[in-house]
């Protein structure tokens, strides 16, 4: 039973498979199409040289090694007993769907892999990517994880994010549609927006209906242009304390529905800025104090009429 005032991944997970799973993130060789030129070649620019990659995945081996590799790690690590192969790394459905089908199968085809979660861009989903989600969806435990970062469309331009927020309504509707569940991206902390702004954008999570969440407080990476901006002395960030009651504001406002996949990014050695990322244990413990002397938890200041 869960001691969190939030509903946790990890506690959906261990209700679905009843044992420790964890996440083997995966770098499939995939690119973006703001990277390649068919929308941009600059990026969104808070994205690094890695895309989402998760520090430590062995870019250099085949599927097949490197979820052979993390596996052991994992194992060793967290006693972890069964595992999601998690496609991670830039957009990872922007491929033809029998090529996708190919990767997909082949991480499914490992005996301790339980599912699948696939992050991509809410505008590299074409009919027959999500006929091919929908079909796997129906075979295995599957989360497709769709950048939103923000509901403002000013805020996404300022970010050379190269979609509007429409486009991400019409990708979440299409894929419930199918079924699929969503787990969206929140950056808070954007240039430019203020408070009211960032929690609207919260509360539109709940309109769409997600079934899940990844929180991030804005950070720099190498590589990103945000590194240059944060170089050049241009870009606010937030400091510790301030995203803490920012985050918890949110949760407060967040259906206690949707599942908590993360609730601060830490970027790890690609990291810039802010320091205290680099502390993630002690800026969730500090999540969990402020919820405990709030006395508040996930959902609690919605009314019955907003569920």
């Amino acid at each position: 039973m869960t001691t969190k005032r939030y509903k946790t991944f990890t506690e959906e997970l261990r209700h679905q498979f009843g044992c420790r799973v964890q996440r083997v993130s995966l770098d499939a060789g995939f690119s973006c199409p703001n990277r390649d030129g068919s929308l941009g070649t600059g990026g969104c620019t808070f994205c690094g040289d890695r895309g989402a990659a998760a520090v430590g995945v062995p870019t250099e081996l085949p599927l097949q090694q490197q979820l052979q590799k993390s596996k052991a790690y994992l194992v060793r690590k967290f006693r972890a007993e069964k595992f999601l192969a998690y496609f991670q790394a830039y957009s990872n459905t922007y491929a033809a769907a029998d090529e996708l089908r190919q990767l997909y199968e082949t991480a499914l085809a490992d005996k301790d892999i339980v599912g699948l979660i696939i992050g991509t861009r809410p505008d590299c989903l074409p009919d027959a990517v999500l006929d091919l989600l929908a079909e796997l969806n129906q075979r295995t435990y599957l989360w497709l994880e769709l950048g939103m970062q923000t509901m403002h469309d000013q805020t996404l331009k300022t970010i050379n994010r190269g979609h509007d927020h429409a486009c991400f309504i019409e990708a979440v509707k299409r894929c419930k549609q199918k079924g699929i569940r969503i787990c969206a991206h929140l950056i808070l902390g954007l240039p430019g927006e203020s408070r009211d702004q960032m929690l609207a954008s919260v509360e539109e999570l709940n309109r769409l209906g997600v079934d899940g969440v990844k929180l991030h407080h804005l950070h720099v990476l190498k590589g990103s242009l945000l590194e240059e901006q944060h170089r050049a002395g241009t870009l606010a960030l937030m400091d510790r304390d301030a995203y803490v009651t920012l985050l918890v504001d949110a949760l407060e406002l967040l259906d206690p529905e949707i599942v908590i996949h993360r609730l601060m990014g830490d970027g790890r050695t690609e990291l810039v800025a802010p320091d205290w990322s680099r502390r993630k244990l002690e800026v969730l413990n500090q999540i969990d104090a402020e919820l405990a002397k709030r006395n508040s938890r996930q959902g609690c200041r919605l009314s019955e009429n907003h569920l």
